[in-house]
């Protein structure tokens, strides 16, 4: 009997998943675990493993484990997109599956994903809803960064007085909705196309990276698919919860990185115009939880403000002083850096 999904899909394709973990052992083990209990009678596939230098004596362990994984450690934390495009360099596959580490995934949904990806040419990043253990779906209309909906008040005026002509837009009725982009925990990619928008890019070390290459499909002429229809599990926390430190640090990432983005995509006296209104309304609002961080610093969460804060200060006056919004931890600003020396 012919297998109907063979026939929607045609020749046997290789799958490289590629996932990019710190210190997300747990999660990673429940993942692999689900990727390796799925038969490859529709489709080969690979799993690659970039373990960004977690360095607590865990890897070598992951490493008896799974064996059936291909697992490289990088460098240092080089940050997500790095991790990535280093899963690719290793990878065989015809098509990319890129997720985080703290995901469950079955047969069904990498299926219609590939299908997707194979029917249509242009659809040029393909993705799934997304559902955490409650059964909670992630929001599944996201909008490109615009000077309209930069702020989280501004996005939601923008979204009320643009009610209508976003619900035609983004119809949902339909099994697939075509969002400006889609998170990077779920992404399925052809060779093809990655090469076209040359991988992740390594501005970004954490966060934004996602809308980025999104951004770069759409302005090639492609499409950003999701199949709401097919679901992933996706268990939020993860290394960037360990402690205040590291919450601080990557609450940093999100503001530094929509700087970048802004930097990459904006253009003339939009960009300057957006930089300065972030940097307006980060530093007021987090002046003010800096003040209650000091005097309430025992609570953590309090505290964590006025670390968010400092970092924040640091990074505008290096920004200043280098010429560039990058983080510090971007790999573009450390190759720049190497170049500069």
């Amino acid at each position: 009997m012919t297998n109907n999904n063979s026939t929607i899909i045609g020749e046997y394709n290789t799958i490289s998943v590629i996932i990019v973990n710190y210190k997300c052992w747990k999660d990673l083990e429940n993942c692999l675990f689900s990727l390796i209990n799925i038969d490859k009678s529709d489709f080969n596939y690979e799993v690659i493993v970039v373990d960004n230098k977690s360095n607590d004596g865990i890897f070598n362990n992951f490493l008896n484990k799974f064996p059936e994984v291909k697992f490289v450690e990088n460098s240092g934390n080089n940050g997500f997109s790095n991790g990535c495009n280093k899963g690719v360099s290793l990878a065989k596959g015809d098509y990319f599956l890129f997720l985080n580490p703290d995901t469950i995934v079955s047969k069904e949904p990498i299926i219609s994903m590939l299908k997707l990806a194979k029917e249509h040419s242009d659809y040029g990043i393909v993705s799934c809803n997304q559902l955490n253990k409650k059964g909670g779906s992630e929001k599944i209309i996201r909008l490109f960064p615009s000077l309209q909906n930069l702020f989280g008040i501004t996005r939601a005026i923008f979204k009320s007085i643009h009610k209508k002509e976003l619900s035609k837009r983004f119809d949902i009725s339909n099994g697939i909705v075509f969002s400006d982009w889609v998170s990077g925990s779920v992404v399925f990619i052809s060779r093809k196309w990655f090469k076209k928008v040359d991988g992740w890019n390594e501005d970004y070390w954490m966060y934004s990276e996602d809308i980025d290459l999104c951004k770069k499909v759409s302005k090639l002429g492609g499409k950003i698919a999701l199949n709401k229809n097919a679901h992933i599990i996706h268990n939020h926390g993860g290394a960037s919860r360990l402690n205040v430190k590291t919450a601080a640090l990557t609450k940093t990432e999100v503001i530094i990185s929509k700087h970048v983005y802004v930097n990459n995509h904006f253009k003339g006296f939009l960009k300057y115009f957006s930089q300065f209104l972030i940097v307006f309304q980060v530093l007021s609002t987090k002046f003010i939880l800096a003040l209650f961080g000091i005097v309430l610093f025992f609570i953590p969460k309090m505290n964590l403000q006025l670390i968010i804060f400092i970092n924040l200060i640091n990074y505008y006056v290096y920004a200043l002083v280098r010429n560039s919004w990058l983080s510090d931890r971007s790999m573009n600003n450390k190759i720049g850096q190497i170049k500069n020396s």
